[in-house]
């Protein structure tokens, strides 16, 4: 395989509070950095180079990154795509995911560093980008088979098949305006995935779609690579990044933090996002029981017994309560309990040591209760909770809203198919077979 995108210590700076540019100065800057090519320039047909100060590693430097009214999206990010990969690109929100896809597709320039593109690229980032609203369904699609360079008989031959796959038929002729998020999705997925570009470029926008439409997409994503053409893929769906992509960047705060094989990612960012966090308990006040324990924090651990920050569906863990008693007991009549509940406060499960039938545990003076609890079966959400416990039927320590999960769709069955989050929070092991009826 040959490099198709080559990304060297590319930064983007914004001033907040600013638009543009301010001062003259600025905006005469900016006219001379494309007279002497520090904008996208074409290296062939099909290729181009997006670059600003090339030959430097980075230009930010410690009063930069210092500045109160400056922001860093981009902080010096490298790494590279070989023609027919499907690169995902993965990270918590803010994490500079887009900045760095609307770079790469010539939406904004970088502030320092270069971007090497050898294709025709398309791109998907949000919902109408590239659509011209008073135009037809019909007239856009024209309209963006001529940017992406196509001749008019190219996008005639494939008109029926992008229609077909949008599923607008009845509304192709209709103003774009018109359209719904949800139609604009359908026409501008099919645009892009249909006239043939070299790298094919796809940001979180599909989750506007509905889920059947998203898992069409992420086929079709499938077929272009196996054609030979590259895919940058973006989106919080881990399982479907797994399923689709053979390696993966993770972003964090602007940065890349690891670029590797997809799985090795995927397991990078689970074990670092912060959205787990391991809750400091220990000097809270709203707390209710007698004292002689005290939760102090919360951890989850997967099963290699490493502490994560995120957990997907189908995952084993370990919930880890923390603890501090007056006196160490040897063993009494305990019962520990947490309970979940969505973002709206409808429990959704509850974990309790009495009706697991665990009804005697020794307290020690420093410790941990610890929940088992294989193939997690929540779908993706954020799920808070509350933690209990008493000795000898008298509460000892109870806390509201003291512990959050954070859960990424995944693949519970090992089918290959994500958990669909709209058909309620909880997935349940089972297995489907035909028979025949004895009469």
């Amino acid at each position: 395989m040959n490099t198709i995108i080559q990304v060297e210590h590319l930064s983007k700076r914004y001033h907040l509070g600013q638009i543009g540019a301010t001062t003259l100065r600025e905006s005469a800057q900016h006219v001379w950095n494309r007279i002497v090519g520090r904008g996208p320039q074409h290296l062939d047909a099909n290729s181009y180079l997006l670059t600003h100060k090339p030959h430097y590693k980075s230009s930010i430097t410690r009063n930069e990154q210092s500045s109160s009214n400056e922001f860093w999206a981009l902080k010096d990010v490298s790494f590279s795509v070989q023609r027919g990969q499907v690169h995902g690109i993965i990270g918590g929100n803010g994490a500079g995911k887009s900045t760095l896809l609307r770079i790469l597709s010539r939406i904004t320039e970088p502030t320092s560093g270069r971007a090497v593109m050898r294709g025709r690229v398309a791109s998907l980032l949000e919902v109408g980008t590239g659509f011209h609203p008073q135009l037809t369904g019909r007239e856009n699609v024209y309209l963006n088979g001529a940017i992406l360079g196509m001749r008019h008989a190219e996008i005639a031959r494939k008109f029926d098949e992008i229609v077909a796959f949008s599923e607008v038929e009845k509304f192709i002729d209709t103003p774009v305006k018109h359209y719904s998020s949800g139609m604009y999705v359908r026409l501008a997925f099919a645009v892009a995935a249909h006239l043939e570009p070299e790298i094919l470029i796809v940001d979180e926008v599909l989750a506007v779609g509905d889920i059947e439409f998203q898992k069409k997409c992420i086929g079709k994503m499938g077929e272009v690579a196996k054609g030979g053409r590259t895919v940058l893929f973006v989106s919080h769906n881990l399982a479907a990044v797994q399923q689709l992509c053979s390696h993966g960047v993770v972003m964090e705060k602007g940065a890349c933090a690891f670029d590797g094989p997809i799985t090795a990612a995927v397991d990078y960012y689970t074990t670092r996002s912060k959205v787990i966090r391991s809750h400091m308990l220990k000097d809270r006040v709203d707390r209710q029981g007698s004292g002689r324990i005290r939760f102090t924090h919360v951890d989850v651990v997967n099963s290699q017994q490493t502490v994560i920050q995120r957990v997907m569906t189908g995952m084993d863990i370990e919930v880890r309560l923390h603890y501090e008693a007056t006196t160490a007991i040897n063993e009494a009549a305990v019962q520990v309990a947490f309970n979940l509940m969505n973002m709206t406060g409808v429990v959704i499960t509850s974990f309790n040591s009495g009706d697991a039938g665990k009804g005697r545990m020794p307290i020690h003076q420093k410790g941990m209760f610890v929940c088992q609890w294989p193939k997690v079966g929540l779908k993706s959400g954020t799920y808070m909770g509350t933690l209990s416990c008493s000795i000898n039927g008298e509460l000892a320590d109870k806390l509201e809203n003291s512990i959050e999960i954070e859960v990424e769709t995944g693949d519970y069955f090992g089918s290959g198919k994500a958990m669909d989050a709209s058909q309620g929070n909880s997935v349940f092991m089972h297995s489907w077979d035909s028979r025949a009826q004895n009469e």
